[in-house]
């Protein structure tokens, strides 16, 4: 029966539960504050909620009856759109029905014996206020193409299972498709729904074999939280064969990153270090698992703060360029004929930090354009210094990033500067990697066009280190090929590479390309280069990368050698 109460109506609640002491126990602590009905058993339940749909505000639901148990109301209810709508309160004494009633979609549970008055009704009152708000999402209302979990109902469950858990060693996983965005744009937008679909599936399969729930949470990102699992690249794989499996004419890579349990710390923080960790492995086809670590958290908290530090690095002068010449061997003896400005950076309180730990990390985060517009004014500076001091003039290559390629400002920027300094605009010479070509061929090859048009002259870095062809070699138009030094590092002892070096050189002088070997250390590679007609080459055989006023020591040594003659 229904509890009437005061002149404005109070909230219909629902009480299922066998033993009529749990009944009474619970009514007295609700009645203050709710109008309570009670059933015996499920089917008792489901006839009472379809009666009072419109008014009943929250069921508290006990799992173990008679006639029909409240795992059958909790199936019956996912499948009933009007029902579903209804939160639910399982009541249990066994903890290892709770994860599957929060599976079933119920919303939050009591355990048997009940907890204290105080806490029941602060449950029974968030879900209320939550569903009221719209904020509870139901296991019904789950990713209609995957059919897993949508983001608000997995995390929401995901945080219950990690306070009501704690004992439950649970990890988090992110996976990702590679070029997702690709694989739509060339097989179809219903192509790639299949991928997503296929995979969706396979997760559930896996779920069904362990504990814990899954969702998708955008696009082509998929989490997992479940007990931790032996072997993670055993499970990628079995999420990655049944891919080659079912679209074998096409090649589409996972990758994943996986937060393994640790002690207070809850879901939304482990899937942020998973799909940090799942970051990591972007582009890594070799390498496409990543296990977040304690070393990956410090790096990551270093990059942040270099991120952070970079504007104040720029104002405060803590850049330094630095200068690696580069000598012409096929004159005796070589001679100095220009440098590369290279980055460092003297943070106050880290120290020297090397290129390696924040090039990259600013690259991937569009910053580096930062760094290279600073090192370009100080390259064009330092050229037209030394002209001053020295009546010489050295030209200093500088690099281009992605990043400015497609800055519809860079050619401005770029002829401002060297107008700003008295210089000719082969003085500062633009190096481009060949990784740019793959990124927007059309739009690098016009820039190209134009800079050299100016007057620019234009290199090609890193030639070899993975991205080659040569159709890509004929079509872009440049003046010098810069080998990888990966090609210089072995050519003493190995045949093959010296060959390739060979036909590097031979294609380039048949292209009329200058060719500049990066990464010479010793008297036999310099040999070797020389003999094979290589023109120019740089590396600690000659000089380390030196700060300007121990560059000047090099150009000083060139100027007398060249007054002897």
């Amino acid at each position: 029966m229904i509890r009437s109460k005061q002149i404005q109506r109070p909230q219909l609640v629902l009480v299922v539960d066998d033993q009529e002491i749990n009944r009474d126990a619970l009514g007295i602590i609700l009645e203050d504050d709710y109008d309570v009905i009670y059933a015996q058993n499920g089917k008792e339940a489901l006839n009472a909620m379809h009666e009072h749909i419109d008014e009943l505000v929250i069921v508290l639901l006990d799992l173990m009856m008679p006639v029909m148990d409240g795992f059958e109301v909790l199936e019956t209810v996912r499948n009933d759109e009007d029902l579903r709508k209804i939160p639910i309160i399982v009541l249990t004494s066994d903890k290892s029905a709770e994860l599957r009633a929060l599976q079933m979609g119920a919303a939050d549970f009591i355990t048997k014996p009940f907890d204290a008055h105080e806490v029941i009704l602060a449950r029974v009152g968030r879900i209320i206020e939550l569903s009221e708000g719209r904020k509870l999402i139901s296991s019904a209302e789950t990713d209609k193409l995957t059919g897993l979990y949508n983001r608000n109902f997995f995390f929401e469950y995901a945080d219950r299972l990690y306070r009501y858990h704690k004992d439950r060693h649970m990890d988090a996983i992110v996976l990702n498709i590679e070029q997702f965005h690709s694989i739509n744009d060339l097989n179809g937008r219903q192509f790639g729904d299949r991928v997503l679909k296929t995979l969706g599936e396979e997760i559930k399969a896996f779920m069904n074999e362990t504990v814990g729930i899954a969702s998708r949470f955008e696009a082509d990102r998929f989490a997992i939280y479940c007990v931790g699992q032996d072997d993670y690249k055993s499970l990628l794989k079995r999420f990655q064969d049944k891919l080659d499996e079912q679209f074998p004419e096409v090649n589409v890579h996972l990758r994943m990153g996986v937060k393994l349990w640790a002690e207070d710390t809850e879901p939304v923080v482990m899937f942020d270090r998973a799909r940090a960790a799942c970051n990591m492995t972007r582009g890594d086809y070799q390498n496409p698992l990543m296990i977040y670590s304690e070393e990956m958290r410090l790096k990551e908290l270093m990059n942040r703060r270099l991120l952070n530090d970079l504007r104040l690095a720029v104002e405060e002068n803590q850049l330094i360029v630095y200068y690696q010449p580069k000598y012409d061997i096929q004159c005796n003896p070589p001679r100095l004929i220009s440098a590369e400005a290279l980055i460092r950076w003297k943070h106050p309180e880290l120290g020297m930090i090397a290129p390696g730990d924040f090039i990259p990390l600013f690259e991937k985060n569009g910053l580096i354009s930062v760094v290279d517009s600073f090192v370009w004014k100080q390259a064009a500076k330092q050229i037209s210094l030394w002209r001053e001091k020295y009546g010489f003039t050295l030209p200093v290559s500088v690099n281009l990033s992605r990043v400015d390629i497609f800055d519809p400002a860079l050619t401005d920027k770029l002829v401002e500067l060297v107008r700003d300094y008295d210089l000719k605009f082969d003085d500062l010479k633009l190096e481009v990697t060949e990784s740019s070509y793959t990124d927007n061929a059309k739009m690098l090859l016009e820039l190209i066009h134009n800079l050299r048009t100016m007057g620019f002259e234009v290199e090609m870095d890193d030639f070899g280190a993975g991205y080659s062809s040569l159709n890509m070699l004929s079509d872009m138009p440049i003046d010098v090929l810069k080998m990888d030094m990966k090609f210089v590092r072995n050519i003493e002892q190995s045949e093959t590479d010296l060959l390739l070096v060979k036909l590097i050189i031979d294609i380039a002088r048949y292209m009329n390309l200058e060719v500049v070997a990066e990464g010479v250390e010793n008297n036999k590679q310099l040999s070797l280069l020389q003999d094979a007609g290589c023109n120019v080459v740089q590396g600690f055989y000659f000089s380390r990368p030196l700060p300007p006023e121990e560059f000047e020591k090099l150009i000083e040594k060139e100027i007398e050698l060249r007054g002897r003659k």
